[in-house]
């Protein structure tokens, strides 16, 4: 049985949803949802929209936080992405060449071919 909760101040409201968040586990929404609930305003979003947005960014989160969990997991001697890559310590590779491979684009029109 759901209990309907009307005439709540702005800061009970924010307690409650601190609150909420905390028992839920949902760290992302609960550090932002004020900025998130200020921008919908401003934008003039709707409840949907406004709760796809939070629930999205709790979800892009945690995606980031589990693949830092398993790269550090791994125990790699040291970073190693193409974000960090040194490409003026080989001036044969063409930074450019890389970043189109990295997108693989390549892939998705080769697969079509197939």
């Amino acid at each position: 049985m759901t209990t309907k909760r009307r005439g709540m101040t702005e800061e009970a409201a924010d307690a409650a949803i601190d609150q909420a968040c905390r028992m839920l586990r949902m760290p992302t929404i609960r550090n932002s949802f004020t900025d998130y609930a200020d921008r919908a305003g401003r934008e003039q979003m709707s409840y949907r929209g406004f709760l796809a947005e939070l629930l999205l960014a709790e979800c892009d989160d945690r995606a980031r936080r589990r693949s830092e969990r398993r790269i550090k997991a791994a125990k790699f001697p040291r970073e190693k992405s193409l974000r960090v890559f040194d490409f003026d310590a080989n001036p044969n590779i063409d930074p450019a060449v890389i970043h189109t491979l990295a997108k693989c684009e390549w892939v998705q029109k080769d697969s079509r071919c197939v």
